[in-house]
């Protein structure tokens, strides 16, 4: 792939050339994350429709499978309409504040043993600090909207989402904590020897912790609170409209597939084989990260399909006295581990 881009940019500088594969890499990754973020909503839409005992989505292409080309070019070509005091320029900056964490973190995260696109140290670092972005979006959106609804909705999501990232962060801290380091390829290295060395076993309340932390994180049933239409409307984003509103959409299943992958990444072994066998080894590890990920990503389907929505209280409660005592004292035991009784491969 690198000859191929720089023998198109052979008489170039080297800098125009390591751009140019820089921005094909990138190409690489976000044009298949961008199509599984539009076939995600119509995975949903069929899997809650089965569960529900209906067909979902049937008459757009063969069995519905051109659905989601069709809700994108509907909300392309849809007016977005600005209110008349809203604040314009903050109004149209806070979906792509909201898309861009989003989309960005993809840049660390490893798809197999040598496909990265930026191999850093601090990824896990990186990661941390992206992902807190996404709610200056969320604030702004209902700030920006000049309306009582949307503010109401954004006071509600900024709370939800600060309260499990906090748990998350800590749920994180165990993970480096057991790997001894910050850098996710080699937090999967480390967990290579198959499924019983995978970190999901050992930091499995932290890793319970994390995953419900993040479906409320993005504000998914049972923990969407913020788009209760009985009682906010549609929340932040109810000014939203046409493509505006689409980019909203898009950070939310964007987040999903997100957390899906670094739960695999983190827990799951990423890109290693379930067990230390010839035949499973043969298969290249984007397919075990991928197979992963979508196992994951199910959940976020199979929860709004079978949970009634909570009230805000239990949600803050939960995220509050029990999620972040549970992951302090389970970061308690790690290091105890860690420092006294260092269990094989697992803790170092």
């Amino acid at each position: 792939m690198e000859y191929w881009v720089y023998s198109i940019f052979s008489g170039s500088p080297d800098w125009i050339r390591y751009v140019a594969l820089n921005v094909f890499k990138i190409g690489l990754i976000l044009t298949p994350l961008l199509l599984a973020v539009a076939y995600l909503t119509f995975a949903e839409r069929k899997v809650i429709g089965y569960m529900q005992m209906r067909v979902g989505p049937n008459r757009v292409g063969p069995r519905g499978w051109l659905q989601p080309i069709a809700d994108a070019l509907k909300l392309l070509l849809k007016e977005a309409i600005i209110p008349t005091n809203a604040n314009r320029f903050l109004f149209l900056v806070a979906p792509v504040l909201t898309i861009t964490p989003a989309l960005a973190v993809w840049a660390v995260v490893p798809f197999s043993e040598t496909m990265v696109l930026a191999n850093i140290d601090a990824s896990l670092l990186y990661v941390l600090a992206l992902t807190s972005m996404g709610v200056y979006g969320v604030i702004i959106a209902g700030w920006a909207s000049n309306s009582k609804y949307a503010f109401l909705g954004a006071m509600r999501s900024a709370a939800q989402i600060v309260a499990y990232e906090i748990a998350m962060g800590f749920a994180l801290v165990g993970v480096l904590m057991a790997a001894g380091s910050l850098n996710l390829q080699e937090i999967v290295i480390a967990q290579e020897g198959g499924f019983h060395q995978w970190y999901v076993w050992p930091l499995l309340p932290l890793f319970l912790v994390y995953f419900i932390s993040g479906v409320a994180e993005t504000n998914r049933s049972p923990f969407d609170v913020a788009e209760g239409e009985s009682e906010i409307v549609a929340g932040f984003h109810v000014e939203y409209s046409g493509m505006t509103f689409a980019v909203f959409f898009m950070a939310e299943y964007a987040n999903m597939i997100l957390i899906a992958a670094l739960a695999s990444t983190l827990f799951l072994g990423g890109w290693q084989a379930p067990l230390d066998i010839d035949a499973l080894e043969a298969i290249p590890g984007l397919v075990w990260f991928l197979l992963k990920t979508c196992f994951m990503a199910f959940f976020f389907l199979w929860f709004r399909a079978t949970f009634p929505r909570y009230r805000y209280d239990q949600i803050m409660r939960l995220g509050w006295k029990v999620f972040i005592p549970v992951t302090l004292v389970w970061i308690g035991v790690i290091g105890f581990a860690t420092f006294f009784t260092p269990i094989g491969h697992w803790f170092h």
